[in-house]
């Protein structure tokens, strides 16, 4: 087994290129047209196996964006670099067409960076199928959510290690995965899970033998908001749930024996908070019906 890294990197930093390096980088922006201001791919940066067909309109004003990696899959040695940047007054929904998968690896890491950026008054929510990691997958994975001033973010993680649905476990392998969230460079959350051997599954404090972890995180909460993401979870079967909100971020989180109780119990968050929080009736992406 190769050295844990101390930490996950972006592709702009020193990593080895022994797999395929793959680069995404859009923005977004708030422009007018002829029904009123919407939200527009402004700009798309895209490099290797990571791309972005087109963005969708399916309720007006908000930009829905469905990212693709259409090898399927992330083997050791891989390097993925997301960001989404989202300007002032935009909004864009992300999501993603299937899970993403992280094969066995032979020794080396594969390494995913994903930076989300949302300026004042912009909105982002951020919505991907789980991520699954194979027995024998080496990952160190970053997400970085940086706000500033008013920016609204609302959205989730989902890691399934190993393939529970076929009673696979994450028995070998590594993990090191590091979740920031940041606003006007104060950190509001920072969280790491660092996995480097089938014990690390069961601890007390940390997945207590569960194969699926998820977070869910939403900006501009108050208590009746915290009430109503409460009373969510409290009809959760399936999962293990806790809510905590700290100022105006709430963050939710759940783990359980497969992915779809942890999927389920976020889209009830989602479609509990988002007209709340943002004023919109829920809107599910379209690529979630295929």
């Amino acid at each position: 087994m190769s050295p844990r890294p101390a930490a996950a990197v972006s592709a702009s930093e020193e990593v080895p290129p022994v797999g395929w390096r793959a680069e995404l980088h859009l923005h977004c922006e708030r422009r007018p047209g002829p029904s009123g201001p919407r939200t527009v791919l402004a700009h798309k940066h895209q490099l290797g196996p990571l791309t972005l067909q087109r963005a969708f309109h399916p309720e007006g004003a908000p930009c829905h964006l469905y990212p693709l990696h259409p090898p399927g899959g992330v083997v050791g040695g891989d390097v993925l670099d997301v960001r989404l940047d989202i300007a002032a007054g935009a909004h864009a929904l992300a999501t993603t067409p299937g899970a993403a998968k992280f094969y066995r690896s032979a020794g080396d890491w594969a390494h995913q960076a994903q930076v989300l950026a949302v300026a004042p008054g912009g909105v982002l929510e951020w919505l991907p199928q789980p991520a699954i990691l194979f027995p024998g997958a080496q990952v160190a994975s970053r997400t970085e959510i940086q706000l500033r001033g008013n920016a609204r973010f609302l959205g989730w993680e989902v890691l399934a290690l190993g393939r529970p649905v076929i009673g696979e476990r994450f028995t070998a392998g590594s993990l090191d995965a590091a979740l920031r969230v940041s606003r006007d460079g104060r950190a509001l959350l920072a969280d790491r899970l660092r996995l480097c051997d089938a014990a690390d599954l069961v601890r007390p404090g940390g997945l207590r033998g569960r194969a699926v972890s998820g977070t869910f995180i939403a900006t501009g909460a108050e208590q009746a908001d915290l009430d109503a993401a409460v009373a969510v979870c409290s009809d959760a079967p399936g999962t293990l749930t806790g809510v905590s909100r700290l100022d105006d971020l709430l963050v939710a989180r759940a783990l359980a024996d497969t992915t779809e109780p942890v999927q389920r119990v976020f889209c009830a968050l989602w479609a509990a908070l988002r007209p709340r929080l943002l004023g919109l009736a829920p809107a599910p992406p379209r690529i979630w019906a295929t």
